[in-house]
């Protein structure tokens, strides 16, 4: 069966550091690298925000993770985070990016936000991923990288929900849990849709 490598958002502003850092988000760079190394088709996602993107906190002149109720459901509002062009957007340095085919930006239109690599927040407008990856014979996706209960989560679901097979490298992800058990349950859901979690060894050792 062909598969694609999809690393979500490894990126310094979501790493230590970053205003928006995912505790040891870097943690799961080696990994990431060695899956990078392994898969012949892999594609990184990167946020790529306008000024005043519609999920900064600073857009709405509230502080940052408040909820914008403005939107249903309501969505959290974040720090001005991976802004086009600034180093905070920028891969992190130790990512081999240069091993990834293609580079997916998402968030790119100021009153839409994007956690998954396959839609907009909105659900039905396409990222172009899925056609890519359809055009290419692909059936499996495996998915590491930030944050477990947000962009990871959302790219699996919508990967599953468009008919592809999903393998999460279940150690090279890591999560937010803002709120404790934000992760087991974001695992639960990937679970529950048909997401099968590998760790990476295991996945090296059958390519």
């Amino acid at each position: 069966m062909e598969s694609a490598l999809i690393v979500v958002d490894i990126q310094n502003d979501f790493c230590p550091g970053g205003v928006l850092a995912v505790p040891d988000g870097d943690a799961i760079i080696p990994a990431a690298n060695s899956l990078l190394a392994a898969y012949p088709i892999s594609v990184l996602t990167q946020d790529w925000h306008p000024l005043n993107h519609c999920s900064f906190a600073s857009a709405k002149s509230l502080p940052p993770f408040s909820l914008d109720t403005s939107v249903e459901p309501p969505s959290v509002l974040w720090p001005d985070h991976c802004v086009a062009g600034t180093k905070g957007a920028d891969f992190h340095p130790a990512l081999q990016s240069w091993k990834a085919r293609f580079i997916i930006r998402k968030g790119t239109r100021k009153e839409l936000d994007s956690y998954s690599a396959f839609f907009e927040n909105d659900g039905v407008t396409p990222t172009g991923l899925s056609g890519l990856l359809s055009s290419l014979g692909i059936q499996r996706v495996v998915v590491c990288g930030l944050a477990t209960d947000y962009c990871v989560k959302a790219t699996a679901l919508d990967a599953r929900r468009i008919g592809f097979k999903v393998v999460i490298a279940e150690d090279a992800i890591k999560g937010i849990d803002a709120n404790p058990g934000d992760i087991d349950k974001a695992k639960a859901q990937m679970r529950d849709a048909g997401c099968v979690f590998v760790a990476t060894r295991e996945l090296l050792a059958n390519i």
